[in-house]
């Protein structure tokens, strides 16, 4: 009886024992306990930017995984911010349950906030990554707005298709393509300055598009110094191959004596533009009586003769002066391939005081003026959109004041819709290199992360 009492014990304690030899083995446990490995966390960006009032902010992309767990397993959230005010914890919002996630901030204030993302594994196990935010201001029409990163100076853009833009910027020699529907990073670049053989800034202001081929040309003015830069006087072209997001450029051809070319023929024709006092030694652009180029558009039917838009000087040089138009009927050929320039009759055009910023049109030749100040590099003076018809002798007409109360002013137009549909709508965006965008006295153009830097582009109705 004694031994039957003690067998089953020892089978106990033999079992016992098995069982703990087995678990130090990591044999018999159940399954994928304490298996998990540390998730890991990747953003696609460590730094952001927003807008209080945004409706169509830049998002990153969030990675996730961890081994020994399905990924649809993980949490992802932020578990702290270091300035509530500016984003909180619960203005986060990580949509998706997959590998790869994607995050948004709302911003409650201007300023910067750190917010800490977690990423929580199975096992108890978790990751984090810090995410560099900065919020800028609530503007008007923030349904209507939307944010393109990497760069504040955009000076001049044309259609790409598909609601995609082509937009230059005025600080660099860099052509970026973006999706104008939203907001966010370039889709792609081009750095056009070894191709075109220079090495500082073309100050690219204005640009046409005609068929595949877009015409781009540099102020031709002095820096703000009132020095002559030799790469400010060029003009250069692209050819466009595929539309939309598939959109490619190549280089084309230059010409570097453009500014030269309309010197000379003022002075032919009795300095009456002053164009030779204005590109002197120590005479700065932006006067209303200095030289700067900021529009260019082809005239009506044309795909040789293009319009040269003048931000100075205004005609006469002082208060109330009409807007400069010179035509240069053989553009294609001297951006094209080196042709030296054909200058036409001028054309003064009466903007309420205003010059021009900015000239596009659609095949219909239908055009819209961008009328800003000479003086202004942000929004303290005033703006407004005038249509045209592109012939001389023909009086422009004002659609619309811009707003001018938000950081930026306004330097280019995407592209001109019908003006006789009702309700008709264009996008204008803004060159913001000059604002102080997050409250910290910093000009956006001197932003040490290309993220936080960005230009505000605006769809206004010009038909309503």
């Amino acid at each position: 009886m004694l031994d039957q009492l003690v067998l089953p014990h020892r089978r106990t304690v033999a079992a016992a024992g098995g069982a703990l030899v087995l678990a130090a083995l990591g044999l018999g446990a159940p399954a994928h306990a304490a298996s998990y490995g540390t998730p890991v966390i990747t953003l696609s960006a460590g730094y952001l930017s927003g807008a209080v009032g945004a409706t169509a902010d830049p998002v990153v992309t969030v990675t996730v995984g961890q081994s020994g767990a399905d990924v649809s397993a993980l949490g992802v959230a932020a578990s702290a911010s270091s300035k509530s005010s500016v984003a909180a914890t619960g203005d986060v919002t990580v949509t998706g349950t997959g590998a790869t996630r994607q995050l948004r901030v709302a911003a409650h204030a201007r300023g910067y906030t750190d917010l800490t993302i977690k990423v929580t594994g199975l096992g108890g196990k978790t990751a984090i990554k810090s995410l560099h935010f900065a919020a800028s201001a609530a503007v008007q029409n923030a349904a209507d707005t939307r944010y393109l990163t990497g760069s504040s100076d955009a000076s001049a853009a044309v259609d790409a298709g598909n609601g995609y833009v082509l937009v230059a910027d005025d600080e660099s020699n860099t052509l970026r393509l973006y999706d104008g529907s939203a907001s966010g990073a370039p889709v792609r670049t081009w750095d056009v300055a070894s191709k075109l053989g220079v090495s500082k800034e073309i100050d690219i202001e204005g640009a046409a598009r005609v068929g595949n081929t877009v015409y781009w040309t540099g102020s031709l003015g002095n820096n703000k110094d009132g020095e002559y830069k030799a790469d400010r006087n060029t003009v250069f072209t692209t050819t466009v191959s595929g539309s939309g997001a598939a959109t490619q450029l190549t280089v084309g051809g230059s010409y570097k004596k453009l500014r030269d070319d309309l010197v000379a023929w003022d002075k032919t024709n009795g300095n009456r533009y002053g164009f030779a006092a204005g590109t002197a030694d120590g005479e700065v652009p932006k006067q209303i009586d200095g030289f700067n180029i900021e529009g260019l558009e082809f005239a009506p039917g044309s795909t040789t003769t293009a319009y040269l838009g003048f931000r100075a000087p205004l005609v006469p040089p002082k208060e109330g002066g009409k807007a400069l138009i010179v035509p240069v009927t053989n553009f294609d050929k001297v951006a094209g391939s080196g042709a030296k320039a054909v200058i036409g009759t001028p054309i003064e055009l009466d903007l309420g005081g205003l010059s021009i910023r900015d000239i596009r049109k659609n095949s219909a030749d239908q055009y819209l003026i961008v009328a800003g100040s000479w003086a202004a590099d942000d929004n303290s003076d005033p703006y407004a959109l005038y249509s045209w018809d592109g012939i001389a002798g023909h009086a422009p007409v004002k659609r619309l004041d811009l707003p001018t109360t938000d950081p930026g002013g306004w330097e280019a137009v995407v592209a001109v819709p019908d003006l006789n549909t009702a309700g008709a709508r264009a996008q204008l965006i803004t060159d913001a290199g000059s604002a102080d965008l997050y409250g910290d006295g910093t000009e956006a153009k001197d932003l040490d992360h290309d993220e936080w830097k960005k230009s505000r582009a605006a769809w206004f109705t010009v038909n309503g």
